[in-house]
């Protein structure tokens, strides 16, 4: 009972990190259609950055004061600028998303490469709150609790700021028909930044997260971008609920798997999406 308890328990977690992780790339796609190989980049920059800025004194939750405003500056910004001029020379949008793809590759790599040249292949960690407390008998460190409760706050945050705000009912109906929401006032330009910059924002909170229990180090961007297109599609592109019910999927399988041979949790995944890909072209939720 214990071990089931644990792997639900730390699957959850995992879950939620990944489900933060597929928002922001799902947001990206689903507006304004950048399928971004980048995206995991963000959250490698920003979990390094914290605990950095925690090994210099600063406390972790303050870290993401400044990861997370900065991780959108960047987002807004590289939006603005190269993918404004791309969609303004594609001929038309299957063009555009080719060669927003390409770019985001070319973004990978200096952004990959800068993170090795401040860091090098060494991983980063701290102490905080990692003593364990017992839960129906597993044993939890407390700070994977912390990463749970902020994960859930950021996801509830996030769905408050898509139905409530007037920025994210533009966000939506950018995402339904861009030319429906030209039409309605909405300005198109400026949406698709800040969902870009936004995407970066939930991919620099998973970072800081990632950073407070694990060892992350200059690499790790990667492999986290290929979880978010694993949630991605296994929810549906395109589909916010189903990037966080895909992140859950995928977390309470890998934890499962792992506890019997954790080298076989990527194909574990890749096999739950091909099954579904078989059975559900479109994803869990995908319309």
């Amino acid at each position: 009972m214990s071990t089931v308890v644990n792997i639900v328990i730390y699957g959850v977690i995992m879950g939620g990190v990944y489900g933060l992780i597929a928002m922001g790339l799902t947001l990206q796609y689903g507006v304004g259609k950048i399928l971004n190989v980048s995206h995991g980049e963000f959250l490698m920059l920003s979990a390094m950055t914290s605990c950095t800025l925690v090994k210099a004194g600063l406390h972790p939750l303050l870290s993401f004061l400044i990861c997370l405003p900065a991780a959108f500056i960047i987002g807004f910004i590289i939006n603005i600028t190269i993918y404004r001029y791309l969609r303004k020379v594609s001929k038309d949008e299957a063009t555009f998303e080719s060669n927003a793809m390409l770019m985001s590759f070319g973004l990978y790599f200096i952004l990959a490469n800068i993170g090795l040249k401040i860091w090098g292949t060494l991983s980063k960690s701290y102490q905080y709150y990692s003593y364990p407390v017992k839960i129906l008998g597993a044993t939890i460190a407390v700070n994977r609790l912390i990463i749970l409760a902020i994960a859930i706050i950021f996801i509830v945050a996030f769905f408050i700021f898509l139905n409530k705000t007037r920025i994210g009912k533009s966000i939506r109906a950018t995402s339904q028909s861009t030319t429906a929401a030209a039409m309605m006032g909405v300005k198109i330009n400026r949406t698709m930044a800040i969902c870009f910059g936004t995407g970066g924002l939930l991919a620099a909170a998973a970072g800081v997260l990632i950073g407070m229990a694990l060892s992350p180090t200059a690499q790790v961007g990667l492999s986290n971008t290929v979880i978010a297109l694993i949630v991605v599609v296994l929810g549906g592109m395109g589909s916010i609920p189903g990037a966080v019910l895909g992140g859950l999927l995928i977390g309470l399988v890998g934890q499962a798997v792992s506890f019997i041979d954790s080298s076989l949790v990527m194909v574990a995944n890749y096999l739950m999406v091909l099954i579904l890909l078989l059975l559900r072209p479109k994803g869990l939720l995908g319309r």
